[in-house]
C-alpha cells in the first residue's frame, strides 16, 4: 500500500498567530494533492513545507468562513502563473459557485487554469481504482462539510502460494489482487486460495461543527483523524454557543468513532500552548497529538 503523506500547513482558528497560520493540511497520495481548507497565508506554508504548489489537484473547502477560505484566490492567481498544466477541482457546499463568482468580481486577475467546482451535499464525491473521497454534512452555523479520504482494500497475492498451484507472474493476477476470480488453463483461481486482504487507509478532516453523526461516520475506523479543537473543556458552553469542538468533544468523536490515531487542531489563538487541550482530549482517547505548523505526519 502507498503511504498517506500530511502535512499541517496551518493550526490556528478564526486569528492568526506569529507560531500558527489560518486552516489548511495537505494530503499527498500518489499523484493526488488534496488540500482542505486554504486560509489567508496558505501559499507560505507551501513554501515553507517545501512542498511546490502545483502538486495541488483537488481542493476541499469545509466551509465559507474566512479562516478556511481567504487564501484560495492567492492560490489561483500563483497556480496560473506557473506552469500548473492541468484542471484545478474545488470542492465545496452549496453557494460554493456563488462564492467564487464573487470572488473573481472582487480581485483584478486572470486566474488563467481551468477551475471545476462541485457543490456537493454529501457521499461519495470522487472515485477512482485505488481510493475515494467522502463527504458528509456537519454541524455550524453555515454549510459545512467533514471529508475522508479511504484508500480502497487490496488483495496482496503470495508468491509461495502461487507457485504451489503452478501459476506464474503477470498482468493476469491484476483480477487476483481486485478480489476476482481468475482464470488460468480453464481453471478457477479464487482470491480466498492465493491472497492476504490488505485494509486500505483512511484519513479524516472534521472542523468547525458540534459532535454529530456526520463526523463519528466520517472518523468511523480511520487511521488518522484531524479534528477541530477550538476550545478547552472548560469552555465547553463556549464551543457550543458557537458551534464548534472542544478537545474533549474531539476525543469523543475519535473513540466513538473507533479510529487509530488523532491529531488535534484549529485552537483558538487564546491558547499560548496547547497543553491543556492537549490532555482534555487524552481524557478520553489515548493516541492524540496536538498538531503544529508545518507537522507531517505518514499514514
Amino acid at each position: 500500500m502507498t503511504s498517506m503523506e500530511v502535512t499541517m500547513l496551518g493550526t490556528t482558528a478564526m486569528v492568526p498567530t506569529k507560531d500558527r497560520n489560518h486552516a489548511a493540511v495537505f494530503l499527498q497520495y500518489k499523484a493526488e494533492g488534496i488540500l482542505f481548507d486554504c486560509g489567508e497565508g496558505t501559499q507560505r506554508q507551501f513554501k515553507l513545507a517545501g512542498i511546490p504548489m502545483t502538486k495541488t489537484t483537488r481542493v476541499l473547502l469545509t466551509h465559507w468562513h474566512g479562516d478556511h477560505v481567504l487564501g484560495l484566490p492567492g492560490l489561483i492567481q500563483s497556480l496560473g502563473a506557473m506552469e500548473y498544466g492541468r484542471k484545478l477541482h474545488i470542492y465545496g457546499p452549496r453557494k460554493t459557485q456563488f462564492h467564487i463568482a464573487k470572488m473573481f468580481e472582487a480581485f483584478v486577475f486572470d486566474h488563467r487554469i481551468e477551475l471545476e467546482i462541485h457543490e456537493i451535499e454529501g457521499g461519495i464525491i470522487h472515485d477512482e481504482e485505488d481510493f475515494f473521497i467522502e463527504a458528509l454534512p456537519l454541524k455550524h452555523k453555515v454549510p459545512c462539510l467533514g471529508y475522508s479520504v479511504v484508500e480502497k482494500d487490496r488483495h496482496r497475492v503470495e508468491m509461495a502460494k502461487l507457485k504451489k498451484l503452478g501459476i506464474p507472474e503477470g498482468p493476469h493476477l491484476k483480477a487476483l489482487q481486485e478480489g476476482q476470480v481468475m482464470i488460468y488453463k480453464d481453471k478457477e483461481v479464487h482470491p480466498e486460495q492465493v491472497t492476504t486482504l490488505v485494509k486500505g487507509k483512511k484519513v479524516a478532516y472534521i472542523t468547525d461543527t458540534l459532535v454529530c453523526d456526520g463526523a463519528i461516520q466520517l472518523a468511523r475506523n480511520a487511521d488518522l483523524v484531524i479534528c477541530e479543537s477550538s476550545y478547552a473543556k472548560e469552555l465547553q458552553q463556549k464551543a457550543i454557543e458557537h458551534m464548534h469542538l472542544s478537545a474533549h468533544d474531539a476525543g469523543l468523536i475519535a473513540s466513538r468513532a473507533g479510529a487509530k490515531k488523532l491529531v488535534i487542531t484549529h485552537f483558538s489563538a487564546r491558547y499560548k500552548n496547547t497543553h491543556e487541550v492537549e490532555a482534555d482530549a487524552r481524557d478520553v482517547f489515548d493516541n492524540v497529538i496536538a498538531a503544529k505548523d508545518l507537522m507531517r505526519i505518514n499514514v
